[in-house]
């Protein structure tokens, strides 16, 4: 596999004739704002669809896909709730498992969207051993999978940054864990932020995913806007159209300030989000994605 880096060779007459995808927003980055007003902003600064919050108090899913399909907007995919799938507890992991399969009901009404599984967000480090963890997740992963597959639905194994769940940090493990789980409805989702932190290559480690890769979250190495950062956004556009990917790009912007678990930091936090998610849209349409 030939890596691509900041050197590749790449135009903008390339980068326009790539498929262009689907733009999306994560709904939880506007903290407990209505679904109705975070629809009407995503409207309003040009996007399909979202990826929705796994909120199952909040909203019922037909009056989630009301407010969105009224808006023009698509679930792609959904974020779950911040639950322990691999706790050495087996009273935590079960009501992890429980939260999962209601998910499941959820989404089977939206329209088959992916539905994210990831570590529980904020634990780094193993309460048991790595060893028994990664197996316990592997098997709350597989009995979600079978679960899923009687749906129509398929899971990604979102890969998150070791300063947020000590599990799955990079595209490799992940490839390793999917593979160990070895069911044909589960892929990888890989987000450009996370990989910032822990991929040597990230456009390299899009690469390794290969067509197990079914998600794609974007926001720059500050987690602001495409362009605010460092990231080397034209080369990664460039590996998900060397591997054929023909998924959403969901972004995943935050707003500034401390917290990074809190979405909503002060009263400007929702102006700098509008800002952030016009600034990436507007730079992946010039990019041609």
């Amino acid at each position: 596999m030939q890596p691509f880096s900041r050197a590749t060779s790449l135009t903008l007459h390339h980068l326009y004739h790539m498929n262009q995808h689907p733009l999306a927003v994560c709904t939880w980055i506007y903290g407990d704002l209505p679904l109705t007003d975070v629809a009407a902003r995503l409207q309003r600064l040009g996007f399909d669809g979202v990826e929705l919050m796994g909120d199952l108090s909040a909203c019922e899913p037909g009056a989630a896909q009301a407010i969105l399909s009224d808006r023009g907007l698509r679930v792609f995919s959904i974020t779950p709730d911040n639950v322990d799938l691999a706790h050495p507890d087996a009273k935590v992991r079960g009501a992890a498992v429980d939260y999962y399969l209601r998910l499941l009901d959820f989404a089977a009404v939206l329209g088959q969207p992916l539905i994210s599984c990831h570590g529980f967000v904020g634990r780094i480090r193993a309460l048991s051993t790595m060893a028994e963890e990664w197996d316990l997740f592997r098997e709350a992963v597989q009995q979600l999978a079978a679960a899923a597959q009687a749906r129509g639905l398929r899971l990604v194994i979102e890969v998150l940054n070791r300063y947020e769940s000590h599990l799955l940090n990079t595209a490799a493990a992940a490839l390793d864990f999917v593979q160990a789980v070895d069911a044909p409805n589960v892929g990888i989702l890989l987000d450009a932020y996370h990989m910032n932190i822990e991929e040597a290559d990230p456009a390299a480690a899009l690469q390794l995913a290969g067509p197990r890769l079914w998600l794609y979250h974007a926001a720059d190495s500050n987690r602001q806007a495409i362009g605010r950062g460092h990231t080397d956004f034209v080369s990664q556009l460039a590996a998900l159209d060397a591997i054929s990917y023909q998924g959403p790009i969901i972004l995943e912007c935050t707003a500034p300030g401390p917290d990074p678990f809190s979405a909503i930091k002060d009263a400007d936090s929702r102006h700098w989000l509008d800002t952030y998610l016009q600034e990436s849209l507007a730079w992946l349409r010039q990019h041609g994605a």
